[in-house]
């Protein structure tokens, strides 16, 4: 198995935010809300804590922000059931619904899906071209931008690579562009929004196949009308411009109700042989 974090790979994790310690206070209904770390940690924040804050405004529950410093605490988080509500992505969807009955709540309307990115100036056109070199990701179990990108491009173009990890997915673009991998894998919500000095310095020459996005997801112990609570009072903000303007940067784009049946199609993807245990 290969070595999951690389000194030499610019790293997103090397400071967590912990907004509040993981606990319920069931008399003054307070929720925890776990958030898979795709940016970097002050970022992360700087996106959920507002909508958060109406969030539970709208639901009269107190929805509190817990951080995870890597994509691998994450997981081992909300396999031991850690969180009440989250934002994952859509395996980890899977492996939570499989591993504490996490229900999915919504979603954004479009579809999730992977993209390689290169450097604009670099000599690569073709995934071809990568035989050899080395690829930055976000985190191995990263959906569209590891797990359907590694399968990809071992199943489909049969090509050898060395995976580096950079643990979000800001830090696998900064690699490709600072000529530390050869290409990253994103997925094209968070390509696009990098800021422009990073972005316009990278080109996409691959897409993967497309899945339903990150849903939030609630775990059962929350009962079923603070589920609903919580559900309409995203669905009521996202029908605000106030509301869709905080959603779209996490990207929330418009925002739509999401069921189990959708994420469960996952498991026909064969993503297993890819797919790497939290505590591994």
């Amino acid at each position: 198995m290969h070595t999951l974090f690389n000194k030499s790979v610019i790293s997103g994790g090397l400071c967590a935010i912990l907004l509040a310690p993981f606990g319920l206070a069931r008399g003054d209904a307070s929720y925890s809300f776990g958030v898979v770390p795709q940016f970097e940690a002050r970022e992360l924040a700087a996106v959920w804590a507002p909508i958060l804050e109406q969030v539970s405004q709208r639901s009269g529950l107190k929805l509190t922000m817990k951080g995870a410093p890597r994509i691998p605490d994450f997981e081992a988080a909300f396999q031991a059931g850690e969180f009440d509500f989250a934002y994952m992505n859509p395996y980890h969807a899977m492996i939570a619904a499989r591993k504490q009955g996490y229900i999915p709540l919504l979603r954004d309307a479009t579809p999730l899906y992977g993209v390689l990115a290169v450097a604009k100036n670099s000599p690569y056109q073709q995934v071809k071209d990568l035989h050899g070199k080395k690829i930055s990701f976000p985190a191995p179990n990263a959906l569209g931008a590891s797990l359907l990108m590694r399968a990809d491009l071992d199943a489909l173009f049969k090509i050898k690579f060395t995976p580096l990890y950079a643990q979000t997915h800001t830090s696998a673009y900064l690699n490709t562009a600072l000529g530390i991998s050869e290409a990253s894998g994103g997925v094209k919500a968070t390509f696009d929004r990098q800021k422009s000095d990073l972005r316009d310095n990278l080109r996409i020459i691959y897409e993967t196949r497309k899945s339903p996005p990150h849903p939030v997801v609630a775990h059962p112990r929350v009962t079923d009308a603070h589920r609903l609570r919580v559900k309409n009072a995203f669905l009521e903000l996202a029908g605000t411009p106030e509301g869709a303007a905080l959603l779209a940067k996490v990207p929330i784009l418009q925002a739509v109700p999401a069921s189990e049946k959708e994420y469960a199609i996952l498991a026909e993807w064969n993503l297993e042989k890819y797919y790497v245990k939290a505590s591994d």
